[in-house]
């Protein structure tokens, strides 16, 4: 259990992608091309519970997520944590089932199983073979409203996620420092709160806060079932019926409206010394739209942006900084676009050798400058549109991965239509939309940079 899967944030930098491409040429994208065995199922139970089913027979194997539209994001204020408490909540006893006893079950047949908190959603997922997929369904469906949540066991999981805060944040300088940069970076949005809590709000969260929390989220029409694998669309739907659909809707939730970001004209800086730093680092930040707030056309530019920028060893930043400088052993560039509200987009670099950090930061500034002055060449950014889709197509060879690109989506405010119309909205950026948002988002004048330090250069 994790109140953020690195892996997953990482996984959907580039948010929908083109995994419902698998198999077909680069050239080939049109959704109605793909293969009838890869084609996707989007239906809703009678409860309002939406189900998407994505077959692929190549392993007898099947992954079943329940993903929940909630995230730390939703939390009241004051009560940080409560969405990532509530996931380690999910494992305990039910009315029908003792502590332990799913976990046992995932483990007797040789699956696997776990959940993640992010801002956005929580989710939860096993992957079996198919002929158990009824028993997970069963599982999640009864921990989805049964759940015995007594004093004592609030108490013994809160100690839990308080020694998960000391293990995962305060013993690392690097997690420190995002901390204190998303704190930084965002003024208004709740998502300058970390997903696991601060401590002082978690030492708090009691058996109230919980089951508010659940009564609240933990309703089918909250709720997004994708099972990926060794099944059929038909199979599914009656097995989601007979299990999930029994559970009576939930109140209707109020759209998910948060505070607004307001305008940024401002540098800031945040600086973290410690003596475990062995190598500086630095990272730069700018708030931008995401696929979900953004104009059309400016979250697909801002993808191809990230690609040229800074997307691997083709890029601008690798060529110039890694090969031809040699002043630095990484650098690079993200943009994080399957989030609800607006996101961010990052820079960052690592001095190789007698390099200074300052001078890495310095070629990084110059190649931002330079994109958003002269733009890209159409040459330069097919090849980026190539390497960017081929690249996530390979994914599709992962089941887990295409069931989380459409669980976030789907939870942030997507459909599976735009999942499928992606690759042709990506192929449609024109080198001008490239430099457009380039010049308008990555402004030198307002950007968040985030210095981690060896303990020794305290002070520079």
């Amino acid at each position: 259990m994790t109140f953020q899967a690195e892996w997953l944030r990482k996984t959907l930098l580039a948010t929908s992608l083109a995994l419902v491409t698998a198999g077909l040429a680069p050239a080939t994208f049109a959704a109605d091309k793909r293969p009838a065995e890869f084609k996707v199922t989007d239906f809703l139970l009678d409860n309002g519970m939406e189900v998407v089913v994505i077959p692929d027979h190549r392993s007898p194997i099947v992954t079943h997520m329940v993903w929940y539209k909630v995230g730390s994001a939703d939390e009241p204020p004051g009560k940080s944590g409560i969405a990532h408490f509530f996931e380690h909540l999910m494992f305990k006893a039910t009315a029908n089932h003792a502590a332990g006893e799913f976990d046992r079950a995932v483990s007797d047949i040789g699956g696997s199983n776990n959940a993640f908190t992010s801002y956005d959603y929580t989710a939860f997922h096993e992957t079996v073979a198919p002929s158990a997929l009824e028993l997970m369904m069963s599982f999640e469906a009864d921990r989805m409203r049964n759940l015995i949540l007594t004093d004592d066991v609030i108490k013994t999981e809160r100690d839990v996620i308080l020694e998960e805060r000391r293990s995962r944040i305060d013993n690392s300088p690097e997690a420190v420092l995002e901390e204190e940069l998303d704190a930084t970076l965002w003024q208004n949005q709740p998502y300058r709160i970390p997903v696991i809590g601060w401590m002082q709000e978690m030492e708090q969260l009691n058996r109230t806060d919980a089951v508010a929390f659940y009564n609240k989220y933990y309703q089918p029409n909250n709720a997004v079932l994708i099972v990926a694998g060794d099944v059929e669309p038909d199979t599914v739907k009656a097995l989601a019926e007979k299990t999930y659909g029994k559970i009576a809707r939930g109140p209707d939730l109020p759209p998910r409206v948060r505070p607004v970001e307001p305008e940024q004209n401002t540098r800031r800086t945040v600086t973290l010394s410690d003596a475990r730093v062995s190598v500086p680092n630095f990272s730069t930040q700018w708030v931008v739209p995401s696929y979900h707030t953004a104009k059309p056309g400016e979250a697909e530019a801002l993808d191809l942006l990230a690609e040229i920028l800074g997307g691997g060893n083709r890029s601008r930043l690798y060529q110039a900084l890694v090969v031809r400088q040699g002043i630095a052993s990484n650098a690079g560039a993200y943009f994080q676009g399957t989030m609800l509200d607006d996101t961010n987009f990052t820079v960052y670099g690592t001095p190789r050798g007698d390099a200074r950090l300052v001078d890495v930061e310095a070629a990084v500034d110059a190649e931002v400058v330079r994109i958003a002055r002269e733009g890209v060449t159409a040459k330069e950014l097919d090849k980026a549109k190539d390497r960017y889709v081929r690249s996530m197509v390979f994914a599709r060879d992962k089941q887990d991965s295409m069931a989380n690109i459409y669980g976030a989506e789907l939870a942030t405010g997507g459909n599976v239509q735009d999942i499928e119309q992606w690759p042709e909205r990506i192929r449609n950026i024109t080198p001008g939309e490239i430099k457009a948002v380039a010049a308008r988002y990555l402004v030198l004048a307002r950007w968040t940079t985030g210095y981690l330090l060896p303990q020794q250069q305290a002070g520079n």
